[in-house]
């Protein structure tokens, strides 16, 4: 059975994508999801359609992610903390950069985009990755100082 996708499906394609997928996993999942309807040679167009509409977001996203990756790579992001002997009481978390980020430079970026193993708990600089697109990941220096 052939049908659209409305939205990404892992392992499956992107949207705009016409797919063949069996009977039942259209009716089960893709269907009741709302991520795909029915392929007919009416509605192939609109797949096309949906496919330029997504690139064209797609480069959108891509460009605001490189200016503010232009912005950002540059500066180092300066967190005061609570510390003895170079050990931080509590820890800086990837909240705790995101609020620091937009403090210093006005670039909103959410949490979960930066890509921080575990919490920072050591006074000193810390190299966090943050991938803001798919296609767009890049270093932000962060210096946690003593209070």
């Amino acid at each position: 059975m052939k049908v659209i996708l409305r939205d990404d499906v892992d392992g499956l394609g992107r949207k705009g994508d016409v797919c063949d997928v069996n009977a039942g996993f259209f009716r089960n999942f893709l269907g009741p999801n709302g991520k795909a309807f029915k392929a007919t040679n009416a509605n192939l167009g609109q797949a096309e359609a949906m496919r330029r509409a997504g690139a064209l977001r797609n480069a959108a996203d891509r460009a605001d992610a490189e200016e503010i990756a232009t912005t950002l790579v540059p500066v180092v992001i300066s967190i005061a903390a609570r510390a003895d002997d170079g050990h931080l009481y509590g820890s800086v978390s990837a909240a705790d950069i995101a609020v620091a980020i937009e403090e210093q430079t006005g670039a909103v970026i959410d949490r979960r985009a930066l890509d921080l193993e575990h919490p920072i708990k050591e006074v000193g600089q810390t190299l966090v990755m943050c991938k803001l697109h798919p296609e767009v990941v890049f270093p932000v220096t962060v210096e946690v100082t003593e209070e």
